[in-house]
């Protein structure tokens, strides 16, 4: 990631902090209203966490987290949510930059693996790949389908040729938006 995107996440994540929105732990879009979908607990990782909000929930509902951002503001965020709601523990937080890849340290096998608001189609072999058998995939992009084109926006079916190794629980595509619940065999 170039240095002025990281700086530009950076900001953005501190603007939040000064305005005092405070942060609520939240399942990942994907998965409102089907939170039965969830494993009973385990292991989970969060791809692009951002101030963390995904990865409390996840961590509140029983799972332990690997939650990788660029942004050490957000990291930051997210640390300090984790302790305030007793869930500091359970979760390890990853200064990465993801177009590296993934950490090292996350290796899984993982029993929830989510991805929301990040897209890196070079990247969707190794979500596919950290899943445990029976684990359960929550990716959320933006999309082409029903908005204009643009660099960050994948094509109309690109997050079901990306995964479809996997099976397809719920697959939407709509508003500029995709987004795919999937399980591992």
């Amino acid at each position: 990631m170039a240095r002025e995107d990281r700086e530009r996440w950076d900001a953005r994540h501190r603007a939040v902090a000064a305005a005092g929105a405070p942060a609520v732990p939240t399942p990942p879009d994907a998965l409102r209203g089907r939170e039965h979908l969830l494993p009973t607990a385990g292991r989970a990782l969060d791809v692009a966490c951002g101030r963390g909000t995904v990865a409390v929930w996840l961590a509140e509902h029983g799972f332990g987290v690997d939650a990788v951002d660029v942004s050490e503001p957000a990291l930051a965020a997210g640390a300090a949510l984790a302790a305030d709601r007793g869930v500091g523990e359970q979760v390890r937080w990853w200064s990465h930059d993801l177009d590296e890849g993934l950490p090292d340290g996350c290796a899984g096998p993982y029993d929830v693996v989510v991805c929301q608001r990040f897209r890196d189609p070079a990247l969707y072999p190794v979500l596919a790949q950290r899943l445990a058998p029976g684990g359960l995939l929550v990716v959320t992009v933006l999309s082409v389908v029903g908005d204009e084109g643009g660099p960050f926006r994948a094509d109309a079916g690109e997050l079901l040729a990306a995964f479809d190794g996997l099976t397809r629980l719920d697959h939407t595509e709509r508003d500029g938006e995709a987004s795919l619940l999937a399980r591992r065999p």
